[in-house]
């Protein structure tokens, strides 16, 4: 398979995952008077499409970069690249499950955040395996990197699922705490000198 067909098929998942996030954020209804309240009630789905939407981002924009570097794909590379696809696409639902149930609070808040937390750490398993099939022994790689530079990314692709492993268990004790984990991560590999990587012409 051509690397961009790959790239086009995940494009369009990202797109429809990263779209549908807004249709969490619902429209209160014969509010009246009460509106400007009823808004400022929903905080929780704001923050949740937030950091869900620069996840999604975020994860587009270095995935766009692993794939500029390959020089082929083969068939269980795209196993891989559609087992990110699934969870990247459920996203949605979990930033769900935080809008609604983070306004009641209690068990019923951390266990939403607990399925955020859990739905990002199977997301971050999904794109170091994608990462490390394809650079190990330079498998699928072309030649813009060097020996260092796939070492540092390795290490920088690996890092996210302990971490976002981390949120999952802070989700037990504090929603909001487990969410600030994630979007700190986010923000990280959003930074040039962080996690983001670089294309070939970047």
């Amino acid at each position: 398979m051509a690397t961009n067909r790959l790239e086009a098929f995940s494009d369009g998942v990202f797109a429809i995952a990263i779209t549908l996030l807004v249709l969490e954020i619902r429209v209160p209804t014969n509010a009246g008077d009460r509106l400007a309240h009823e808004l400022a009630d929903q905080w929780p789905a704001y923050v949740a499409y937030l950091v869900s939407f620069l996840v999604i981002g975020i994860i587009w924009m270095n995935h766009h970069a692993v794939i500029d570097h390959l020089r082929a794909v083969d068939r269980p590379l795209v196993g891989l690249n559609l087992f990110l696809l699934l969870w990247v696409a459920l996203i949605p639902w979990p930033t769900r499950l935080v809008a609604e149930y983070m306004r009641e609070g209690g068990v019923a808040e951390r266990v939403a955040a607990l399925v955020y937390a859990g739905t990002m750490t199977m997301m971050g398993i999904a794109f170091g395996l994608l990462w490390r099939y394809a650079s190990s022994d330079r498998r699928l790689l072309g030649s813009g990197l060097s020996d260092a530079d796939i070492a540092r990314r390795t290490r920088r692709f690996t890092i996210g699922a302990p971490i976002y492993a981390i949120a999952l268990i802070v989700a037990l004790v504090s929603a909001p705490a487990s969410l600030a984990i994630i979007a700190v991560l986010a923000v990280y590999y959003a930074l040039p000198q962080g996690g983001m990587m670089r294309g070939p012409s970047e």
